[in-house]
């Protein structure tokens, strides 16, 4: 997950008021025929070219918070032109990258605004989110590591590192890491479900579907958790219990019945072995031979609402 732009980001307000007033009284005197007027344009120093780029910076943040992604990475764009020595629009202007999923010029950005703001934690978590989803593990692993030494007590961060470990093998310190996520926000209900998938692994599924289970409690109407313990269940005996589940959970969100979907949600092999073995029983294959035909009769629907 992306770590969001911090809230207490503060930018410096000391603005012009515009670009578009003198500072003094315009004097012209009429021009004789064929002399060209030329326009008056505005000599900004280079502090006055900072205060306008982070002002731009400042707005292209407000539009991230209203989930207008277009139009901010425009702003930021600019601001960068306007203030290319300062971290802020560097870092804005990454995290837009980042959240369009254009992750090679979004680390680049963020990257000059570590540069810029070696300490600023917030880059460096959201750097380490995106090397992780480049698969740079070990640099992510080392960025949120880096961060938290600063900041320790930001859950999303923990998590992402649990993540980082986790595709590193170190699965001891991934589920200590996930832990002290879930010791700051108790439901935090994704690290209690990555904790699940390990134990899975490492052979001990009852700690696996107790991990599950207390991931539903949270929240009862996700489809991993409740997919993962149907599975578990099938394979402890309880097969129509788990069958239950795992048909719940398909409708909840029929995208986990795709391999590719869970190795992307970091299930291991084992599980996904049995899950693979789970999905191919006549009450599963039905279960998705009939979200599929749905599937298909809405998208049909929606084909005709369209050329109506």
């Amino acid at each position: 997950m992306l770590n969001k732009l911090r809230d207490q980001t503060v930018f410096k307000r000391n603005w012009l008021l515009s670009l578009l007033v003198s500072v003094g009284v315009w004097q012209f005197s009429v021009p004789v025929m064929g002399q060209m007027l030329l326009p008056y344009t505005p000599q900004l120093n280079a502090e006055e070219l900072k205060e306008q780029g982070l002002q731009v910076a400042e707005e292209a943040a407000q539009l991230i918070r209203f989930q207008q992604h277009e139009l901010a990475l425009s702003r930021a764009k600019l601001a960068t032109q306007l203030a290319p020595n300062e971290y802020q629009p560097w870092f804005i202007l990454g995290t837009l990258y980042i959240i369009k999923q254009e992750l090679d010029p979004g680390v680049t950005a963020l990257e000059k605004a570590l540069a810029l703001q070696p300490e600023e934690v917030g880059i460096k978590f959201t750097l380490g989110n995106a090397y992780f989803q480049q698969g740079k593990y070990q640099q992510a692993a080392t960025e949120l590591e880096e961060g938290l030494k600063i900041k320790s007590d930001v859950p999303s961060a923990q998590f992402d590192l649990g993540n980082a470990y986790f595709k590193l093998g170190r699965m001891g310190e991934a589920i200590a890491v996930y832990q002290k996520a879930v010791d700051q926000q108790e439901d935090f209900w994704p690290a209690i479900n990555n904790i699940g998938l390990i134990k899975y692994e490492q052979g001990n599924i009852k700690e696996a579907i107790q991990h599950w289970e207390k991931a539903l409690e949270i929240d009862p109407e996700q489809a991993e958790p409740k997919l993962a313990l149907g599975v578990a269940l099938y394979v402890q005996g309880q097969k129509q219990q788990g069958l239950e589940f795992g048909e719940t959970a398909l409708e909840l969100d029929s995208n986990y019945a795709e391999l590719q979907h869970l190795k992307d949600n970091l299930w291991g092999e084992k599980l996904l072995k049995d899950t693979q073995t789970f999905l191919t029983t006549p009450q599963m294959r039905s279960v998705l031979t009939q979200l599929e035909g749905e599937s298909s009769t809405t998208t049909e629907n929606e084909e005709q609402t369209r050329d109506q």
